[in-house]
């Protein structure tokens, strides 16, 4: 039995029940008609290493989604692309940009640490301060690609790598992508300029790591402690969850691993359908957890990667249960979406996948010479 607040003897949450809160969550069990913005804010925004996943991420949740009205919201600056969560680049409105940054600096100088640590040896540390100044001044003056940036630095500072110069000012200031980077399929190198400067802004108080939290556990939740920070990239949450341990409801997943949730949140039957989606690589909903076997079990983990490389993935019954790849010509007349599946699928869920396949297809290439197509290849081998 859960007692708001405090645990007398704590539920056990199934798998497939912590799968389908979390996928109504994340509305991936039918689509919402929420506008895309109010989505993404929902989400403490999108990953967005890869520019177009966003629209693809978002064309599987909203109704009616329309990319080039969100391509507008990008170029109104009402929506934004800068890193946060674990020092990768996310999508975020423009109302949560500086306070999610601000709240997450220290991830960014960790990761400025451990990645470029020896490269910026040769810098005192007393300069620091001083590269990070001219690097504001340098992008407000008018957006830069690193390549850019690190060469302009490197002018005043020679004997610093210019790749590093360029990463430490991309960790300590709030740069964002501008436009045309990051619209409906549109390209563009990708330039910076600071967030306060790109909003007309300043000033802005971080969030707090309680309202963060709140909010994690609204959008991936139930939810551990290790699965809000490996999301977010901060450390030492625990005492955040204890302190809030009032406000939240306590579960137990069945390998005995404490879950926290808020009350209010929907928790639905662990019966209800789950239709098939398709997800973009690197979609939160699979790099939101510690533990992914909400979603995934721990062989077909290691089959949405090769390498470096991450892939796009289909679900079924609530399931990562295959990859898959698009692929479009020089003159975007014809476009091919190949399935490859972990196991061979039930007809009705290989069919549901094939149709919402056919549906994505005709978003990226309408009225194209489009082509569906399963594939046993294993590429995840290849």
């Amino acid at each position: 039995m859960v007692v708001y607040g405090a645990v007398m003897r704590t539920k056990v949450l199934s798998t497939r029940e912590i799968n389908r809160a979390t996928l109504e969550r994340q509305a991936l069990l039918a689509r919402t008609d929420r506008p895309p913005v109010e989505v993404v804010e929902h989400l403490v925004g999108m990953h967005a290493q890869v520019p177009g996943n966003v629209y693809t991420a978002l064309w599987s949740r909203v109704v009616d989604f329309d990319p080039h009205a969100f391509s507008r919201l990008v170029e109104e600056r009402r929506v934004v692309r800068l890193s946060l969560q674990r020092s990768t680049l996310h999508l975020v409105t423009a109302e949560d940009c500086l306070p999610l940054r601000a709240l997450l600096a220290d991830v960014h100088l960790r990761t400025l640490k451990g990645a470029f640590g020896r490269a910026l040896a040769a810098l005192p540390e007393a300069e620091i301060a001083e590269v990070v100044a001219r690097g504001r001044e340098l992008v407000e003056e008018a957006p830069r690609s690193s390549h850019e940036l690190g060469g302009l630095l490197a002018e005043r500072w020679p004997e610093v790598d210019r790749q590093a110069l360029a990463m430490l000012v991309r960790q300590y200031l709030p740069l964002v992508q501008v436009p045309p980077r990051g619209l409906w399929q549109r390209g563009g190198q990708s330039r910076h300029t600071t967030a306060e400067h790109w909003l007309d802004v300043d000033g802005v108080e971080a969030t707090t790591p309680e309202r963060l939290v709140l909010r994690y556990l609204a959008a991936f939740g139930p939810a551990s402690v290790k699965d809000a920070q490996m999301w977010s990239g901060l450390t030492g949450l625990g005492e955040v969850f204890d302190g809030l341990r009032g406000r939240l409801l306590c579960f137990r997943d069945e390998s005995g691993t404490e879950l926290y949730d808020m009350p209010d949140a929907p928790r639905p039957d662990a019966d209800t359908p789950a239709p098939a989606r398709l997800l973009p690589e690197y979609d939160n909903l699979f790099y939101g957890h510690a533990d992914r076997s909400r979603v995934v079990t721990r062989e077909d983990q290691r089959r949405t990667w090769r390498g470096n490389t991450s892939y796009s993935v289909f679900l079924a019954d609530g399931r990562i249960e295959g990859v898959w790849r698009l692929t479009v010509d020089r003159r975007r007349t014809a476009g091919a979406l190949s399935l490859h599946p972990f196991r061979p699928l039930p007809r009705p869920q290989r069919a549901a996948v094939e149709a919402e396949a056919a549906a994505l297809l005709e978003l990226h290439l309408p009225g194209g010479a489009n082509d569906v197509r399963w594939d046993e290849t294993p590429v995840w081998e290849a």
